[in-house]
């Protein structure tokens, strides 16, 4: 009761947050009925429904993300120290974070449930002419075990992930008031991120070793694929975001070094702050895009179009990561208002706070955009066949 009525009372921006988390898990639960309607239709195309089902996890994860990062920046959920003394400390404001993101997204599953069986003609007659019926299984009868099963993957993941999430915060009443952070020290994980990329990209050349042609056909299409060149994609992706805060850190440690000005150091100094609270979301859409521009070098030329599911999986992906990386930054901003203002209570120029800003949005483009191209690059070069 308590999370419905936070929700009721809450700012239009955070509704706003919550209904995109909710579109999201629709869009999910809408790839996951729709493979579990291929599979019971076609059961001898059992490579195909595995595909399909092995497509769904990466918008998926991009959907836990991005309902983490919204409970994240709920100001419901964060922890201030009059709270604590009522009983609601980190613990309870976690059990109150997933709570309202298991609404959010069983929302969400309950609309895709809705239009799954629309679109098949299970409730109001065949809509579009019948267009959609061969892709979504229609006339074949779907376990309804498995549908939930498939419904309950969004929310169940999406809470538990923000649980953990966000109990992991510090209490402010169990801390000194007035106490300040210790200087951010070096995020740990940029050899192991480095290490997985490569190990992504090593796994994917090895898979795609003496095939013709496209070696990775996209779901959509009546085909199988190699599941290891799929994994070593996982695996790319999983390392970039890994290695995203170190880079961020190392970005800058750049801005700083060789006689830094007043604007170099307060840039780089936040980017450091701010390593881990936006290093992996940028890393995780550097990964998107990377895929997205490997996917487009492979398939663009025609001869293999992209699927509708494949259409629609990668948009969902590169909308719920774009979004988590926005809700990060401004988190960040929020983090920072403190220290802005007392820069210009002490007669700091505005503008300098701005070209601050503008000096760590192109110190992470200078460093992530060639990445991005790089990995697309030794991503595809081994599936051109």
């Amino acid at each position: 009761m308590l999370a419905l009525r936070l929700a009721r009372g809450s700012h239009p921006l955070v509704l706003l947050r919550r209904l995109l988390v909710a579109a999201a898990s629709a869009g999910v639960g809408f790839l996951l009925l729709s493979a579990l309607g291929y599979a019971s239709a076609h059961p001898e195309q059992s490579a195909g429904s595995v595909l399909r089902l092995l497509w769904c996890l990466v918008p998926l994860a991009a959907t836990v993300q991005f309902a983490v990062a919204v409970a994240r920046a709920d100001p419901s959920t964060r922890p201030r120290p009059g709270l604590s003394s009522v009983g609601l400390g980190p613990v309870r404001l976690s059990v109150l974070a997933a709570v309202s993101t298991a609404v959010s997204t069983t929302l969400g599953s309950l609309v895709a449930l809705l239009l799954f069986l629309h679109l098949r003609g299970d409730l109001t007659g065949m809509p579009f002419d019948g267009r959609a019926a061969q892709l979504l299984g229609a006339g074949s009868p779907v376990p309804p075990a498995a549908a939930l099963m498939l419904l309950a993957l969004v929310p169940v993941a999406s809470a538990t992930a923000g649980a953990l999430a966000l109990r992991s915060r510090p209490d402010p009443a169990r801390d000194a008031f007035g106490a300040e952070e210790p200087p951010a020290s070096t995020p740990a994980g940029l050899p192991w991120g480095v290490a997985l990329a490569a190990t992504g990209l090593a796994v994917e050349a090895y898979a795609s070793r003496g095939s013709a042609g496209h070696a990775l056909p996209l779901p959509g299409r009546f085909d199988s694929a190699p599941v290891a060149v799929l994994g070593g994609w996982a695996l790319t992706a999983i390392g970039l975001a890994a290695a995203g805060p170190g880079l961020t850190h190392l970005c800058g440690r750049a801005l700083q070094a060789v006689r830094p000005g007043a604007v170099r150091l307060l840039a780089g100094r936040a980017l450091m702050d701010e390593a881990r609270r936006i290093g992996r979301p940028l890393g995780a859409l550097c990964a998107v895009f990377s895929a997205m521009v490997a996917a487009s070098t492979l398939y663009g030329d025609g001869g293999r179009p992209f699927g509708p599911f494949t259409a629609f999986g990668a948009a969902l992906v590169l909308c719920c990561t774009t979004a988590t990386l926005l809700i990060s930054a401004l988190e960040a901003r929020h983090a920072r208002a403190r220290t802005a203002r007392a820069l210009l209570g002490m007669g700091a120029p505005a503008a300098a706070l701005r070209a601050a800003s503008v000096l760590r949005v192109g110190a992470l483009l200078a460093l992530f955009a060639p990445l991005t191209w790089a990995t697309a690059e030794l991503a595809a070069l081994p599936l051109r066949g």
